[in-house]
């Protein structure tokens, strides 16, 4: 696996794909600088080597060439965050930008304008990643977040520069994570999958079950469990055409000498509301017009009891509905029982855009291992497939 720490970049100009996809405020205000003081790392090192970085990403979903989804909007946050004035291309291929480039100098950031203001750049065009190769001289993909997407900057690019391509900082890190829990893990090795749904997940399940020893379900998707095995849930959100599935899933992890761990008890509310009338039920006895929102007392002490007896930790899925204060207490105690965990020496890996969302909004971002930046992509990596910005590189 080559990295940026493969080369020295001294005189040379470095074409990095960063995810610079960031949110912004109604006055196109930066709101979360995540993704940009991710890419740092990599851009620093080809700037301490004596070269220059010319950047590129995507923003939104950009129907041509909107004004609300320039790159020019974030040019002072990344001047900011990197400590040097960032230079702004008018396009991302073309004399505009190829004459920005050539006037680059050793030390300097250029950012090039929204890739996705082309459709060539999703649709993998060959042109246009032709032309999108000649703003640099070694290939540096750091976007994680897109390397799920054979897109032109993520993948099609790479072709054009044979061996000097490489894989930045960020991504190396992520690769590096994913396959410490995989394929490296010290045992036990417990998986927390929570979330609405089952389906999102049953590719993540088939793929771990021969990878780790425990696997602790929450969120909605409890439910479907629990009523497959003919419990009552009340008007608990449940996929029906999943029944089979769940026990199917049940009966393998059984087979394979994998411990599930469901919830015991819930917190039970009788709307989907903050102000909702709540009470604590087992997780089989919801009453009709109540729905379980978050881990109950007894739950939160037994997944925190196998929490902490693992030496590899992946978690990925809110507990409850995290974003309502009274059916948060789930997910902050397993976040608290993870960072007690990590701190005794464990590994642990965050990855999932709402179980990340969880960890910075509760504080945990810093007491875990590793967050991952990339949410269909640590997904995907999970459920075993190779993506392609990975392989692009490493062919």
């Amino acid at each position: 696996m080559r990295t940026i720490d493969d080369f020295d970049f001294k005189n040379k100009k470095a074409l990095i794909r960063v995810d610079f996809n960031v949110p912004l405020d109604e006055n196109l205000n930066v709101t979360d600088t995540t993704r940009i003081k991710a890419a740092k790392p990599t851009i620093d090192k080809v700037l301490k080597d004596g070269g220059s970085c010319v950047l590129m990403s995507h923003l939104g979903r950009p129907k041509g060439k909107e004004e609300k989804f320039s790159l020019r909007h974030i040019v002072s946050e990344v001047s900011t965050i990197l400590g040097v004035a960032v230079k702004f291309a008018e396009d991302c291929i073309g004399a505009s930008a190829e004459n920005a480039v050539d006037a680059l100098q050793h030390g300097e950031v250029l950012l090039l304008e929204n890739l996705r203001f082309h459709d060539e750049e999703k649709s993998g065009d060959l042109a246009f990643s032709e032309q999108l190769s000649k703003l640099g001289d070694i290939y540096v993909n750091d976007a994680f977040g897109t390397a799920h997407r054979a897109h032109a900057s993520t993948t099609i690019v790479a072709q054009f520069f044979k061996d000097k391509k490489c894989f930045g900082s960020l991504l190396a890190k992520e690769i590096e994570s994913i396959q410490k829990v995989l394929h490296e893990s010290e045992k036990p090795v417990t998986a927390v999958l929570g979330g609405a749904k089952v389906s999102s997940k049953i590719g993540i399940i088939k793929n771990i079950l021969d990878k780790v020893d425990h696997i602790i379900i929450g969120g909605g998707m409890t439910y479907t469990f629990i009523k497959a095995q003919g419990g009552k849930i009340g008007d608990s959100i449940c996929e029906d055409d999943k029944q089979q599935l769940a026990l199917d899933i049940l009966k393998e992890a059984e087979e394979k000498g994998v411990k599930v761990h469901l919830p015991i008890d819930v917190v039970a509310a009788d709307a989907f509301d903050d102000s909702a009338n709540t009470q604590v039920v087992d997780v089989d006895k919801i009453p009709d017009g109540w729905q379980g929102l978050d881990a109950g007392p007894k739950t939160n002490v037994g997944f925190s009891f196998v929490i902490a007896q693992s030496k590899t930790i992946l978690w990925n899925g809110p507990l409850g509905v995290f974003e309502m204060p009274r059916f948060a207490k789930g997910t902050i105690e397993l976040g608290n029982a993870i960072a007690d965990a990590t701190a005794d020496g464990a590994f642990s890996l965050v990855g999932g855009g709402d179980s990340v969302a969880a960890v910075k909004q509760f504080g945990f971002d810093t007491k875990v291992s590793y967050v991952s930046t990339g949410g269909g992509a640590m997904l995907e990596s999970l459920e075993g497939k190779t993506l392609p910005g990975i392989e692009a590189i490493l062919n």
